[in-house]
């Protein structure tokens, strides 16, 4: 079973285009880690004020690495949510069916 966070990053009127930028450079160095299954980010057509990310690692300790790891720090935390107006996270696993 996979640990999966679903998380919606909503950008400050203006700021959207940077929290884009943070994240293209946050995505490849955050597929790269080795207890990340996907890493995909989206961002709105109709908001482009609004991303959605999917994201699935092996378990829990992978995803709290992630959060842990300097790419996040710096590209997440120090650069993108800073710019946000609004952040929420969501956490399921995979079924097994």
């Amino acid at each position: 079973m996979a640990y999966v966070v679903c998380a919606k990053w909503t950008a400050k009127e203006g700021e959207a285009d940077k929290v884009a930028e943070a994240i293209r450079k946050l995505a490849p160095l955050s597929r790269r880690e080795p207890g990340v299954l996907l890493y995909q980010p989206h961002r709105s057509p109709g908001n482009p004020n609004v991303f959605f990310f999917y994201e699935q690692y092996i378990d829990a300790d992978a995803y709290q690495a992630h959060i842990e790891s300097e790419h996040v720090r710096q590209h997440g935390f120090c650069d993108a949510i800073p710019r946000l107006e609004g952040r929420e996270r969501s956490f399921y696993e995979t079924m097994e069916v």
